[in-house]
């Protein structure tokens, strides 16, 4: 494809110098679409531009400072440079996990899960009752039981943090790349600092086939009690779920993708 945005080259020669226009520029798939692969004889970058329609918690500005922040810890990308609205960073290069290959490297994906727990918090929390309502504000067609949800779950209030650590919120096979130097995280556009046990839950909506074997190892790891951190989660479940829905609600309304308006009725259904 050709560079969409005269902005990118400008930040992309800015970063290298000498880069020509000539470089070569990929859109990458995923339900947001809004990562561009950037190539050039000076090297490759990954792209990411701010949504063009709000998406609550996405900001490209909080991304490129958690990924700062993570940039020691050999976790995800580096960070190279943010400007309204793109966010540079560095290439993987690896292979994407498929699902398979998430579950065979469960002991791997736990320690990468791990080290990101145990870094010091990024001074961005993650609490669930604003982006709820913000959702609901954002989206035109509202189903009963969301209404009916959401009340429920404002008037109970968020859980408690089991404990309070930098999160990833969005950990599954396609997010997870085997580089030469081991599994690293992409797509930060929802970290923060969060309940571990909020993001396990999210984890396990994803893989709920092995839901156990993550509890156990993550708890042993992590020197938890599995009843205590399965409870935490438990107590987490109906805000995820939720969360998720509107999720899809809002990329169905802006996208009119066929996908994210099946799945958004799947977890209407859910509900």
């Amino acid at each position: 494809m050709h560079n969409p945005d005269p902005l990118l080259q400008h930040l992309i020669e800015q970063q290298w110098p000498t880069a020509q226009a000539g470089g070569h520029f990929f859109a990458l798939p995923g339900l947001s679409g809004n990562s561009i692969h950037v190539q050039t004889e000076q090297g490759e970058l990954l792209a990411r531009r701010a949504p063009l329609q709000p998406i609550p918690f996405v900001d490209r500005q909080r991304e490129f400072r958690v990924l700062r922040k993570m940039r020691h810890a050999s976790l995800g990308p580096e960070p190279a440079r943010w400007y309204q609205p793109w966010l540079l960073q560095s290439w993987l290069a690896g292979t994407v996990l498929t699902p398979e290959q998430f579950n065979q490297q469960q002991v791997a994906v736990l320690a990468l899960l791990q080290r990101l727990h145990q870094q010091p918090l990024t001074g961005y929390r993650l609490r669930l009752t604003p982006l709820l309502q913000r959702y609901w504000q954002l989206c035109q067609q509202r189903h009963w039981r969301w209404q009916h949800r959401l009340r429920r779950l404002l008037k109970q209030g968020e859980p408690h943090p089991l404990r309070l650590a930098p999160v990833h919120m969005d950990i599954h096979a396609g997010n997870l790349i085997a580089t030469p130097h081991g599994l690293r995280l992409i797509d930060w556009e929802y970290a923060a600092d969060g309940d571990v046990a909020l993001e396990l839950a999210a984890l396990c909506a994803v893989d709920g086939e092995h839901e156990w074997d993550w509890i156990a190892g993550y708890a042993q790891q992590n020197q938890l009690n599995e009843k205590v951190l399965t409870r935490q989660m438990r107590r987490w479940q109906p805000w995820l779920q939720l969360l998720m829905a509107s999720w899809y609600q809002l990329r169905a309304e802006q996208s009119h993708d066929p996908t994210l308006q099946q799945l958004a009725r799947s977890s209407w259904q859910d509900l």
